[in-house]
């Protein structure tokens, strides 16, 4: 179970990953060594899964953000077409949904062109069966963050940001 210093330094870091671990005990009113023990610990427990950089997709001329359902011919209880779809270097996220269609994809990709061209590639992958497509027109919030604000915690300390 998390306390609430875990909490605090889970959304400081959610917000600045590149935080020095000085300035991060700095802001949350410990030893530097104290917080690297505690950042450690969430590490190895998996609670810090990994670090990555965000990069800017309109900055490179990847500006087109797609939402695609894919329907497939995966037996019951398969998702091998999804491991496939996941390979795919223009494909951000495939997620395994119930109903109609089986996943759901987001891709980012440069051009229409490009978009029809990755699309050529689902259809190229055996048991992908129909698709869907979303342009999407702007982005009002894309994050990765997770809300900890109803985490229970235990000895709260003062309540998380």
């Amino acid at each position: 179970m998390l306390d609430s210093t875990d909490i605090e330094i889970l959304n400081i870091l959610q917000e600045n990953g590149k935080i020095t671990n000085a300035e991060l005990a700095r802001q949350i009113g410990m030893a530097p060594s104290g917080v690297l023990e505690r950042v450690k610990k969430l590490e190895q427990k998996g609670v810090i899964d990994k670090y990555e950089v965000r990069l800017n997709p309109k900055a490179l001329g990847i500006s087109l953000s797609t939402f695609i359902q894919i329907k497939t011919a995966d037996s019951v209880g398969s998702s091998e077409i999804g491991k496939k779809l996941a390979e795919i270097g223009e494909v951000q996220e495939v997620h395994w949904t119930a109903g109609e269609y089986n996943y759901l994809v987001k891709a980012r990709v440069s051009s229409t062109e490009t978009l029809a061209l990755l699309m050529k590639q689902f259809g190229e992958i055996p048991g992908v069966r129909d698709s869907r497509t979303t342009l999407v027109l702007d982005t009002l919030k894309e994050t990765q963050a997770l809300s900890l604000q109803f985490i229970a915690c235990k000895n709260p300390r003062k309540s998380a940001k």
